[in-house]
């Protein structure tokens, strides 16, 4: 699994710099949804880029690359572990916020449903989950480029499993950033972001933002 995970990365998800650049400003934007004082996860962290630029009491990342843990920050606490299993190994309400991005379309729909399961068991009551990923309603071109792709979701499709699994819905944006920084067509800057994020109208939008609280 470790090999097949680092190939992965190596082909699919190599490590650029500019990443963390936009996350800084994502995570910016996003910061309304993410108390100061809350407890945070992220499932599926990757190079951590999101959850090293959150502000929080605790923060802990989870993935199943063991290289991950490197790219963590000092205070950011990484746990190597498949988040199709053991999440509730992490605690049962130890959660204030969970954040996840492009991660669920990587399961098979009921181990995708599962997962949401069991992060509706870390939240607290009152807890959200913010995720981002791709809007197969506006990715489906480009959707199966990346081979690890199992489930389809669309900006109707995953509400309705949060709210099959006792989640009530904050905000729904179909169309929140673009489904890729591969072959952008200008440099990528802050300012450039936030302009983009602030914008009504996204060109080449294939992600979307769902965030959803537990009752």
């Amino acid at each position: 699994m470790a090999d097949t995970v680092t190939g992965y990365h190596a082909a699919h998800l190599p490590e650029d710099p500019a990443r963390a650049a936009v996350w800084r400003v994502i995570a910016g934007h996003l910061a309304s949804w993410v108390p100061p004082h809350a407890h945070v996860l992220e499932i599926g962290a990757g190079y951590c880029d999101w959850i090293n630029n959150v502000s929080a009491a605790r923060r802990v990342a989870v993935d199943v690359w063991p290289d991950f843990a490197r790219y963590a920050a000092g205070d950011v606490q990484p746990v190597v572990m498949d988040a199709s299993r053991g999440l509730r190994s992490l605690g049962e309400s130890a959660f204030d916020v969970v954040l996840a991005s492009n991660v669920l379309e990587h399961f098979a729909p009921d181990t995708a449903a599962s997962v949401v399961r069991d992060v509706a068991a870390l939240l607290k009551r009152g807890g959200r989950i913010v995720i981002i990923q791709p809007n197969f309603r506006y990715a489906w071109r480009r959707y199966f480029d990346d081979y690890t792709h199992r489930a389809v979701f669309t900006d109707v499709s995953l509400p309705a499993l949060l709210r099959a699994h006792g989640f009530r819905i904050d905000l729904v944006q179909p169309r929140f950033l673009p489904y890729s920084m591969h072959g952008a067509t200008l440099p990528i800057r802050p300012w450039l972001v936030r302009a983009y994020l602030r914008s009504p109208i996204k060109p080449m939008a294939g992600q979307m933002l769902v965030v959803a609280h537990k009752d």
